[in-house]
């Protein structure tokens, strides 16, 4: 049935498009007959013009991974308070994304900060193509501006680190040990009533994993609070473990195939992916050198140049 939606799309955009293309060579005779005007077929034109790179754009995202939904997590940076403000900024600004997006967000952990803010943050986001639209978020966030919580009123700068991955579902083989999990329960924190503080809801998923091309170990950690079923938040955790396992493997191929963006940035402090200055009303983004002004736009969800900008130059090379 997904195939068969995700063609069935395919179709459609394409009868449109071309319908738009027929409607224009019509419109091109009208003017020439002067039963239209040239101010009405520049209309006819864009609107065409506009459906074809819709098109184009959209054929950008042909991964195996891009049509899926998403696991963004938002972890702040050194820097105490304010950049914990600045993780919360961020979590705010995906949020309106995908609010005017129709995708549907939902929070499966959260870690409030001391003071103010957030230390971190897993969001849920499902939607058409939510994975390939938001993949390039990846990296690490960096906001320059006068800190509210300095009292001298100091230029600061801060950073937060954005990690996206495809959420899998059923259709996605991925092997899971049992043996390697363990679990963790806890009372969830935060407004709920006496059910939320009584019981322990809220669950820690320990997974160890070894890298089966390199023989590394590593603990995966996962946390869910989402609901106040406790099987539920296992059974959202273990969405999870699949959806990280399944971006182990992803990464992998794409090392092997060499498909690794050569500008792509580290995650790591001091490689930031995108520059927010509040003072200068700038943000750009360092892979693409795109920029823009509208700062508060931008803290307002609308990030689509950016992503645009990245899919553009880097996603045909993905694909070639």
């Amino acid at each position: 049935m997904k195939i068969v939606k995700d063609l069935k799309k395919w179709i459609e955009l394409y009868r449109e498009l071309h319908s738009a293309t027929e409607e224009l060579a019509l419109a091109y005779e009208y003017v020439k007959e002067e039963v239209i005007t040239e101010a009405e077929l520049d209309k006819v034109y864009a609107h065409a013009l506009q459906l074809l790179e819709s098109l184009e754009f959209r054929n950008m995202l042909r991964e195996e991974a891009d049509q899926m939904n998403c696991v963004l997590k938002i972890n702040s940076g050194a820097g105490g308070t304010e950049s914990q403000d600045w993780a919360s900024m961020l979590m705010r600004m995906y949020m309106r994304y995908a609010e005017a997006n129709d995708y549907k967000l939902t929070i499966s952990n959260l870690l409030e900060g001391d003071e103010a803010g957030i230390k971190t943050v897993t969001m849920n986001i499902e939607g058409d193509y939510a994975y390939g639209y938001l993949k390039g978020e990846n990296g690490v966030h960096r906001l320059v501006r006068v800190s509210p919580f300095n009292a001298q009123g100091k230029r600061m700068t801060s950073f937060a680190s954005v990690f996206v991955t495809p959420l899998v579902d059923d259709s996605i083989d991925v092997n899971i040990s049992p043996a390697n999990i363990s679990w963790d329960t806890f009372r969830s924190s935060g407004a709920g009533g006496q059910n939320v503080n009584k019981v322990e809801s809220g669950v820690r998923l320990r997974y160890q994993y070894k890298d089966p091309y390199t023989g590394e170990e590593e603990e995966i950690l996962i946390e869910n609070t989402e609901t106040r079923d406790q099987p539920k938040n296992r059974e959202n955790a273990m969405r999870q473990l699949r959806s990280i396992l399944y971006d182990k493997e992803m990464q992998h191929r794409l090392a092997e195939k060499a498909k690794v963006e050569a500008g792509k940035k580290k995650i790591e402090w001091g490689s930031q992916i995108r520059s927010y200055v509040f003072d200068d009303r700038r943000v750009k983004d360092h892979r693409t050198n795109y920029q823009t002004s509208d700062v508060n736009g931008v803290m307002d969800g609308k990030i689509d140049d950016f992503i645009k900008a990245y899919l553009m130059e880097f996603a045909g090379k993905d694909a070639e």
